[in-house]
């Protein structure tokens, strides 16, 4: 096995660890190229932080809630079998986000980049539009850029930014040494419009005023390629790869906990599960957090040093503190997606990080609300269902916030209620139940330390260019997932997925 990565030994006996979405993907790719796949997850079923929740008749997503990049999903179904239209039919949003301001402005994002500046211009004021189209140029450039060599690559850490510097011109584009926050205050004079911005930070768990400008190209690929949802729910993705895996002949095992990946002689050789059984591999995938597999799965004398310093320089990325609501009655006008923003964004920046006295929920925070217009969701046509989302620090009893504190999650609940209901959205008295989902949940239930949701954060202004590497410092291991290069997000992952089988290769 080594040359540049390559599996060179013909079919390789691999071992997926966890069926996240990046898991399942390398699986059907891999599994696809000719090699004896295995599955293992720990959960009782597959999907990763790409959750559901029934009750009642009510249905939500407990993860992402929209798709972009959809090519990327065409691309690992056209790899793989029968095209993505033939399996998923996706339905594009429009509009994508419905945002409202606390000065009381409202807008909507269209669903389409050239019905975005007569939308802002009408919002927001003339001149709106005329910014934000200039800024988003300044991202298709960004995406030109970097797409190809970042995105669809191996990483080399700083050799990444080394390859990129051969061309001046690409090199300026990216700005590596600024920030997200920084480019929108070049570009953008109306506050509103910087918030708009500064909320993309948030797609990796991040800061804006330390997340690094590359972060512009997700607004970019957001609005020129469209936000999309999955009717009957975005789990049907997972469980649709899941599928092809397994019919190009990959074997799932849910209910499998990995409690150790096995190296013998310098590499990769299999693991060992929670119930003492071994499953010997010559290739070995991790799709579980880059921080679980230095600090938990691998055994300490492995030769991934300088992996393990890495990660206890970088910032994790924050978690979210998440409310699923069954309501009476519909809501009219309600968009897919809303965004309810608070006064002072940076306050909440400074409490997801620790500024100013640790970290601690948020007092004022953007409120999320994902609402699918979607009988999946709901037990009848007078009923709905929210899936309600705020950026929370991660679960860390001891030396930050401890989410299992008796009363804390209900308290906070309440407290993001009344929140919504002070921005508009007052829902109180419609709520037939509601479920408190706490970053010691997500610990809990996708073995994400602390409840991270991206593993990572991108705080840092060339922290997206150093994320942990698919190949993880052990021949025959590999790293796949959010907490891995390229980052988080369902089309990262995906891609994620993409490199690690490109390094591993064909039987």
């Amino acid at each position: 096995m080594t040359n540049g990565g390559q599996y060179r030994g013909g079919v390789a006996r691999v071992v997926v660890v966890g069926a996240g979405l990046g898991g399942l993907a390398a699986a059907a790719r891999l599994a696809a190229t000719g090699h004896v796949v295995t599955v293992l997850e720990q959960a009782p079923q597959v999907g990763g932080k790409l959750g559901w929740y029934a009750r009642d008749g009510h249905g939500f997503d407990t993860g992402p809630s929209l798709v972009t990049l959809p090519q990327v999903l065409e691309d690992l179904f056209a790899a793989t079998g029968a095209p993505l239209s033939q399996v998923l039919p996706l339905q594009r949003l429009d509009p994508a986000v419905a945002y409202r301001f606390a000065d009381g402005t409202t807008t909507a994002m269209p669903g389409h980049r050239d019905d975005v500046p007569a939308r802002l211009d009408a919002d927001l004021g003339p001149g709106s539009g005329a910014q934000w189209a200039a800024l988003l140029t300044r991202a298709e450039a960004m995406w030109r850029a970097t797409e190809q060599p970042f995105l669809r690559t191996p990483l080399a850490g700083a050799a990444t930014l080394a390859r990129l510097a051969r061309n001046t011109a690409d090199l300026r584009t990216v700005a590596p040494g600024r920030t997200l926050r920084g480019l929108g205050r070049r570009h953008l004079t109306d506050p509103r419009l910087r918030m708009l911005l500064d909320r993309y930070a948030t797609y990796s768990g991040s800061d804006p005023r330390r997340a690094p400008a590359a972060l512009l190209t997700v607004p970019y690929a957001e609005q020129a390629f469209g936000s999309w949802y999955v009717p009957g729910g975005l789990r049907r993705l997972p469980e649709a790869v899941a599928a092809r895996a397994e019919a190009r002949g990959a074997v799932l095992r849910t209910g499998a906990a990995v409690a150790e990946v096995l190296v013998t002689g310098g590499r990769a050789a299999g693991v060992r599960l929670a119930d003492g059984e071994v499953l010997p591999a010559d290739v070995v995938v991790c799709n579980a957090d880059a921080a679980s597999l230095y600090g938990r799965l691998l055994p300490r004398e492995a030769p991934v040093r300088r992996a393990r310093a890495a990660l206890q320089r970088v910032t994790p990325s924050s978690s979210g503190f998440v409310l699923l609501l069954a309501l009476r009655g519909r809501t009219p006008g309600l968009a897919h997606h809303t965004v309810l923003f608070p006064t002072d964004y940076d306050a909440e920046f400074d409490a997801l990080f620790g500024r100013h006295g640790g970290p601690r929920p948020v007092t004022d925070p953007t409120v999320y609300v994902s609402a699918p217009d979607d009988p999946a969701t709901r037990p009848d046509e007078s009923s709905e269902s929210w899936f309600v989302l705020v950026n929370a620090p991660r679960h860390e009893p001891g030396t930050g916030v401890d989410w299992t504190a008796p009363g804390l999650a209900d308290r906070y609940a309440d407290q993001v209620l009344a929140t919504m209901a002070a921005r508009g959205l007052d829902v109180r008295d419609r709520v037939r139940w509601r479920v408190v989902r706490t970053p010691a949940d997500l610990e809990r239930e996708t073995a994400s330390p602390g409840g991270s949701i991206y593993g990572t954060s991108s705080n840092g202004a060339r922290a997206a260019f150093l994320r942990p590497a698919n190949a993880a410092g052990v021949p025959g291991l590999f790293l796949v997932g959010g907490s891995a290069h390229p980052g988080g997000g369902l089309p990262l992952v995906t891609l994620s997925a993409e490199i690690v089988a490109g390094l591993i290769g064909p039987a």
